[in-house]
């Protein structure tokens, strides 16, 4: 057979395509929303925000595709995104060039192994996109010209990260052009961080459902902390169920899970997930679900694997449970974001001053010091709380004052997870508390009032996660 009776064969005898417009998703007015308020703040601009393309895992394998966040915030795609899209919106006027559904006839339907669909699978059509999301749609081929339309490289700013070659073809447009302001590109990123900051109904509702699946991931780790002591690799065990529960009830997971028994819990971000867990252990267990919309949940439980919390863990436990609650109490309208993290930290150094663990002489005060302090942090060096919503560090591109010193307002949601964490090799923490590390995060909605724990149904004292793990063991 001929190289041309063979394309001619594989394009024929296929059933006729749907051809029913699809129905417009529930977030598309939503997102039409979030570029006009865009557009707003840069009137007249063309601003070009990138899906990001596939990463490759080793040699010829890439890792499942996540879009951009700004991307997927600003389209509603979600986990619908293709790789390569782009976001252009000119004055205003949104278009999204992709690469779409390629006829039967060509050569990429069966040949192309990143785009073909043999290979990845069916891709939406121009018109699935523009009947669906509300966005006019164009073939990514048409990109360079549409940039370099009319261009005014002074006036055309790119979200860098997200695609190097993207941001490249821009760079090209505007060596010839007026000098581009210093930093614009990085103010088009902190814009779209700041739009992030501030979550509405939907949004809300989006964050609820991915702390219930994470919620029903926990309890899916807890009926199974039996077979993760006797089959061995524990960690491994309880973090594949969780993943199971994630990627059944969402997208998959927000980020790489912690699953940390006994003195892994004191590596911060321990992912590697390796080890043994055993009776006696604590197991600390970070972990989110994130949803096909790529809101994600982040949730901290510390359990004792066996059932029932030592003196020495109970101790421990209760301390970054008191820190907690001081942390949540700062969670109010017109607080300042640092806010959270003082009050936690406070009963943090009063705990282990009360324990004599700080140098002599030192005095809470002291240590608190944000100048000259800081002896407390041996046992809890990171902070309390983050923005959270599609990233699991949502916003991280505000400058650090607009972050840290940032007022809470009410939509805003955010983690509060304090911790204290005694390696089994350090020797000024007593020898009962070492290889003992916890702790406990939830996530946390700003009210009008004050704030309400979004995560509040999953057991936090000691004595309710005792009672939770019995539950489950029947």
């Amino acid at each position: 057979m001929t190289a041309e009776a063979f394309r001619a064969f594989i394009a024929s005898g296929w059933a006729p395509r749907e051809t029913t417009p699809a129905s417009r998703a529930d977030v598309a007015d939503r997102a039409a929303g979030r570029r006009a308020a865009l557009a707003e703040g840069f009137p007249g601009e063309r601003l070009v925000i990138p899906a990001g393309g596939l990463k490759v895992r080793s040699n010829d394998t890439d890792y499942p595709y996540r879009p951009h966040t700004a991307f997927a915030h600003l389209t509603g795609l979600g986990a619908a995104a293709e790789p390569d899209s782009v976001l252009v919106l000119d004055d205003g006027r949104a278009t999204l060039y992709f690469r779409p559904l390629a006829p039967r006839d060509s050569s990429e339907f069966y040949a192309d192994m990143r785009y073909g669909e043999f290979w990845v699978g069916p891709r939406p059509t121009i018109e699935e996109i523009e009947s669906r999301y509300g966005i006019a749609a164009a073939h990514l081929d048409a990109l360079p010209d549409a940039l370099a339309k009319d261009a005014d490289p002074a006036r055309l700013r790119v979200v860098r990260s997200a695609d190097p070659a993207v941001a490249r073809l821009v760079d090209k447009l505007r060596v010839d052009g007026p000098a581009v302001l210093p930093g614009a590109d990085d103010e088009l990123d902190r814009h779209l961080s700041e739009m992030r900051l501030v979550k509405d109904e939907w949004e809300i509702g989006e964050m609820r459902a991915a702390i219930a699946a994470t919620h029903r991931g926990f309890d899916a780790i807890i009926a199974a902390l039996p077979e993760a002591i006797a089959n061995g690799h524990g960690e491994r065990w309880i973090e594949g169920i969780f993943g199971l529960h994630a990627r059944h009830q969402g997208n998959g997971i927000g980020y790489d899970s912690i699953c940390a028994a006994g003195d892994h819990a004191n590596t911060i971000h321990w992912i590697r997930n390796t080890g043994e867990v055993r009776p006696d252990d604590l197991i600390l267990i970070d972990a989110g679900v994130e949803l096909d919309s790529l809101f994600t949940a982040d949730i901290t439980r510390t359990l004792p694997a066996g059932g029932r919390f030592s003196g020495p863990q109970r101790e421990i436990y209760q301390a970054v449970l008191d820190a907690q609650e001081a942390g949540l109490a700062a969670v109010r309208p017109g607080n300042r974001f640092r806010d959270i993290h003082a009050a936690a930290t406070r009963v943090i150094a009063e705990r282990v001053h009360g324990w004599g663990l700080l140098p002599a002489g030192v005095t809470v005060d002291q240590t608190l010091d944000p100048e000259s302090g800081g002896w407390h942090r041996r046992w809890m060096v990171h902070g309390t709380s983050h923005h959270l919503g599609m990233d699991v560090h949502d916003c991280a591109q505000l400058r650090r004052e607009d972050y840290v010193g940032g007022e809470l307002r009410p939509g805003m949601i955010l983690t509060v997870e304090p911790g204290l964490y005694f390696k089994a090799d350090d020797l000024l923490a007593p020898a009962e508390f070492r290889g003992i590390g916890v702790r406990i995060e939830d996530n946390v909605l700003v009210t009008e009032d004050g704030h309400e724990n979004l995560s509040a149904a999953m057991p936090r004292t000691a004595a309710d996660v005792e009672a939770w793990l019995s539950s489950a063991s029947g």
